[in-house]
């Protein structure tokens, strides 16, 4: 630990510790949201799978609630906290160097809402104190050709933001791919991209602080937020601002119309190479496989069982399923509380707008 001029004591080149290990789940929450990690950092950028930039800002502000974990994900992060221990190990029995915990949670010295939650840090030989930090992952095998090439966007800009926060040169980070190929990197300090990086996040941070959302995108992400995030009130209306809605309706319309097209012509198209393929299930173009038109899709169960009566008297089972008919009656109250909502736009030429 090293002492800024006229500033706190430091754990690394320019972070602080402002959170110790071992805190309980509330107080590691409220640390957590006193500024961006670098999990976070491909949420802020629209590059995360699992998290959009209005969720993060939700979670930030306290507002999202305590929404659980897909059971994947949460398996997923489970294994990946118990190999962790494991490829600290053997990185360091592989590479030589000495490996670490942490102090826990850090921020930057000058800049605390920079925040960094380091998995290891790393001694080289002959020193007494870290100057380097190791970050581990846990990917599945399917990922490897990926790893291969280099650190793959999400980790490299976590990374990366480490290296902001703690002020060191270079980092490493280790993967253990399918459960037994570990594939380890070198990352050096990029300037220009952690400065880019502070402004970009600074930026989203400066939203959270001013109570000011992010736009609404198109992800995934954020599709399976607002469909989970309100409780809905049944028969609730609200009165919109038709310079905010009318445009969107109209994009819509015009993108639904580009997509009714856009199917019709590749419709066309497959149709066309079908034709070409005739009763063969190859066709070669200058003695390559250019397209094939196998006979090994889907069964058609409507053909078959006209066909074959009996055989699909035979082949046919009962199978166990909700009845969904009956749980209505029921229990309208609990059928209604996981119902998924559907988006349903009325037809402009039904209702014109006044």
């Amino acid at each position: 630990m090293t002492t800024a001029p006229n500033g706190p004591a430091t754990a690394t080149p320019t972070g602080v510790v402002v959170a110790p290990p071992g805190l309980g789940r509330e107080q590691w929450l409220a640390a957590r949201r006193s500024g961006i990690g670098g999990s976070d950092v491909a949420a802020v950028l629209g590059m995360s799978k699992y998290t959009s930039p209005v969720e993060l800002y939700l979670d930030k502000l306290g507002e999202l609630g305590d929404v659980p974990r897909s059971p994947e994900l949460a398996e997923a992060a489970f294994w990946g906290h118990q190999h962790e221990p494991t490829i600290a190990k053997v990185f360091a029995e592989r590479s030589g160097l000495g490996v670490v915990e942490g102090p826990g949670m850090l921020a930057h010295v000058e800049r605390r809402w920079m925040l960094a939650n380091v998995d290891r840090y790393v001694i080289e030989p002959g020193e007494a104190v870290p100057s380097s930090l190791l970050e581990i992952k846990t990917r599945s095998a399917f990922q490897l050709d990926e790893w291969l090439l280099g650190v793959p966007d999400g980790p490299a800009l976590q990374t990366h933001w480490y290296l902001a926060v703690t002020g060191y040169t270079h980092a490493h980070v280790a993967a253990l791919l399918g459960g037994n190929r570990m594939v380890v990197h070198r990352v050096e300090r990029d300037e220009a991209l952690i400065e880019q990086l502070v402004v970009l996040v600074g930026e989203f941070w400066q939203r959270v602080l001013d109570r000011t959302p992010p736009p609404v995108d198109g992800s995934a992400a954020t599709e399976e937020l607002l469909g989970r995030l309100h409780k809905v009130r049944a028969g609730a209306v609200t009165v919109a601002d038709p310079a905010e809605v009318l445009p969107l309706l109209e994009r819509r319309r015009e993108l639904k119309a580009r997509e009714q097209r856009t199917e019709a012509e590749l419709r066309e198209v497959d149709n066309r190479l079908k034709a070409i393929a005739g009763e063969a299930e190859v066709v070669k173009v200058q003695g390559r496989t250019a397209f094939t038109w196998k006979q090994n899709g889907p069964l058609s169960a409507k053909r078959f069982a006209a066909a074959h009566p009996d055989l699909a008297a035979r082949y046919t089972h009962r199978v166990d399923a909700l009845d969904t008919t009956s749980l209505a009656a029921e229990h309208p109250d609990e059928f209604r509380a996981h119902r998924a909502r559907r988006l349903v736009v009325v037809d402009s030429k039904e209702h014109p707008a006044a």
